[in-house]
């Protein structure tokens, strides 16, 4: 190839987000949750980020999971050396990163023969047709029996109004002069008179309107990246899983665990219209459309292992969880796509308040009697919802607790003290879940300041505002940017005691700190079980 983009973009980088969905405790858990086996709790487990942008998932969970061996890819040089830089920093020898083309990646030396998972987030709608081939050769080269790859996409038919503003979008900004960034700001100028004209496009599809206020008041790097590469694909679940299904792979279910409960996604006509469809995959289609769905979080499995009635249990039984939001009781509103999931406060509070002291097995929590007599069915549905709407988290087993701790103390120092000049990384890595914690940048430098031996709030708050204030950085409050020394610190202060009260402590149950003295991550309950 002539032009090494393939038409996508590269005249600005992509952010530095975490997308919890790469987990691998959490795609375990999607498997169990869809009563399916998988392999992720062994030994020698292999991962593989296709188009992995600045790389900073890779690095995260590589720290998080020591025992997982990471490589990840991406076509642009920056992204990669930046990725590259920021394993350095944090001492991380289980990730490597290549800087290929999904062409020619399945030739890079030092692969490993076959992965246990295949991981591709805001990938696969934005490549072209012959990119796409290329990773299904490599997903069905180097997939084993039994993995699993996380594929997302956008997804019709809810994109189907605004591709019109996509192509009116692209259009202008080809046509247009100067850097990328003046392109696109002039490109959605455009767009927004034209629908200020009383365009009929625009009065017909009063969304599509709704829609370009949102593009506008994203950051610049993510617009470039999801509206103006060349190649776009919302797909039809039908046509999605067709393609992958040349790479011998079969619909295990959404990392997003709600939306795998039928039972809150739908009204008892559209459950109706769902039962009278026998094809798992048309069945699937027509959930988009009930949903006018425009993004999906999937799990595909390169041949399905169900579970026994009883395996599918003891799956559950061995599956450890941690709490991930505080719980001081009281009454929580879960919501699932704009309705209301009914839980009841006596069924979920006694599992929250348990979990409060520390990770615990779903059967620890059993032989504990936090789930009363509800029956298994409700137990583990109520368990879907805590998952998928954030309260809680799968867990990894205490083995390797130590050595997981030690990893991301490392990175989470790295990320810190990045802190010090940039708020671009918003994550911290979890030896508890093998995941991430999101923390703002004050957050993460009042741990900075924690580790360097200051114990007080007041502390920490004077320590940021030194970081600061020869930056000319201030405060906002209340719409207002604080000018004062002495208004900074006060909400500097504010913001220090709040983090100490209400965030530190789950920190520190999810090892999220950067010092080896102060308390260790909470031991998981019933570990023996």
């Amino acid at each position: 190839m002539t032009d090494w983009t393939s038409g996508y973009v590269a005249g600005i980088d992509y952010t530095f987000d975490f997308h919890r969905q790469l987990t691998p405790a959490l795609l375990g858990l999607t498997a169990t949750a869809q009563g399916l086996r998988h392999g992720l709790d062994g030994e020698n487990i292999t991962y593989c980020e296709l188009g992995c942008g600045q790389g900073f998932s890779a690095n995260l969970l590589a720290a998080a999971n020591p025992h997982i061996e990471f490589h990840a890819m991406d076509f642009s040089p920056s992204h990669i050396a930046g990725a590259a830089e920021l394993a350095q920093e944090a001492g991380l020898g289980n990730v490597r990163f290549h800087e290929r083309s999904f062409e020619d990646f399945g030739e890079t030396s030092g692969l490993p023969a076959s992965f246990d998972i295949i991981a591709l987030h805001g990938v696969y709608s934005w490549v072209s047709q012959e990119n796409r081939q290329h990773i299904l050769r490599f997903i069905a080269d180097r997939l084993k029996p039994g993995g699993l790859v996380y594929v997302s996409c956008n997804t019709q038919p809810g994109w189907a109004a605004a591709m019109p503003l996509r192509r009116i979008l692209t259009a202008r900004a080809e046509q247009g002069r100067g850097t990328l960034p003046e392109r696109i700001g002039e490109a959605l100028s455009y767009a927004r008179q034209l629908a200020g004209s009383g365009g009929g496009y625009f009065e017909r599809n009063p969304a599509v309107a709704a829609r370009l206020d949102h593009v506008a008041s994203m950051p610049e790097n993510y617009v470039a990246h999801e509206y103006f590469n060349k190649d776009w694909t919302p797909f039809f679940f039908e046509d999605l899983a067709a393609e992958l299904g040349t790479a011998k792979l079969s619909f295990a279910g959404s990392v997003s665990l709600m939306d795998n409960l039928d039972s809150l996604r739908f009204t008892p006509q559209q459950q109706a219209l769902l039962d009278g469809e026998s094809d798992p995959v048309r069945r699937e289609g027509l959930r988009d459309v009930l949903l006018n769905e425009h993004f999906r979080t999937d799990v595909f499995a390169k041949g399905r292992l169900a579970h026994t009635p009883r395996g599918s249990i003891g799956a559950w039984f061995a599956t450890p969880l941690a709490l991930t939001r505080p719980y001081h009781g009281g009454t929580l509103k879960f919501h699932h796509r704009d309705r209301d999931v009914p839980l009841e406060q006596a069924d979920y509070a006694p599992v929250l308040q348990a979990l409060s002291k520390g990770p615990a097995t779903v059967r620890s929590l059993l032989d504990q009697g936090v789930f009363g007599a509800m029956e298994w069915g409700a137990i583990t549905r109520m368990l879907t919802v805590l998952a998928g709407s954030g309260q809680i988290a799968p867990a990894l087993p205490l083995e390797g607790l130590e050595s997981r701790t030690a990893a991301c103390r490392a990175f989470n120092l790295a990320v810190c003290k990045r802190a010090e000049d940039s708020d671009a990384l918003r994550y911290l890595a979890s030896p508890v879940t093998g995941g991430g914690v999101e923390l703002d940048r004050f957050e993460q430098l009042f741990l900075l300041a924690r580790s360097e031996g200051l114990e007080t709030p007041a502390e920490w708050a004077d320590l940021v505002w030194r970081i600061l204030a020869p930056q000319g950085q201030r405060l906002q409050h209340e719409g207002r940017v604080l000018e004062t020394e002495e208004e900074n610190l006060a909400l500097l202060r504010a913001r220090a005691g709040n983090f100490a009260a209400r965030r530190l402590p789950l920190c520190e149950s999810l090892g999220v700190t950067l010092e080896h003295s102060r308390q260790a991550p909470a031991q998981l309950q019933g570990a023996a079980a």
